[in-house]
């Protein structure tokens, strides 16, 4: 998967409808409170049926998160939605990505690993 196939795939599901959410607005000086407060916003980027990825999608999505080419922002939408999988494949993901991530997600990695577990609590 290519970043801009990543990005026709979620297209794709989010013309099916988006996942019902809350979201606020957060305004702090603390870059980790900013960036907490981003990751919880792009979960409007999951789609209705949001859980129903398969393996292999899985694994591209994360063959693109590891990719040193990979833009942020698409890091970003592939962590909140391999977050939300009630996959192993996508918790040995991002237990890896959590080890050494983006500089610049390392609390979208935290946060991200976190979901997961709780969506895989029997692994």
């Amino acid at each position: 998967m290519t970043e801009n196939e990543f990005w026709l795939f979620l297209k794709n599901a989010l013309a099916k409808g988006r996942a019902m959410q809350c979201s606020s607005t957060i305004d702090s000086g603390d870059p980790q409170v900013m960036a907490a407060g981003q990751y919880i916003g792009g979960h409007s980027l999951l789609p209705k049926d949001y859980q129903s990825l398969s393996r292999g999608e899985i694994s591209a999505m994360g063959e693109l998160l590891f990719n040193e080419v990979t833009a942020i922002s698409t890091k970003e939408a592939i962590l909140i939605y391999l977050a939300h999988q009630p996959a192993k494949e996508a918790l040995s993901i991002l237990r890896a990505y959590h080890e050494r991530p983006d500089e610049e997600l390392k609390v979208f990695a935290h946060l991200a690993l976190d979901e997961c577990e709780m969506w895989n609590d029997d692994c």
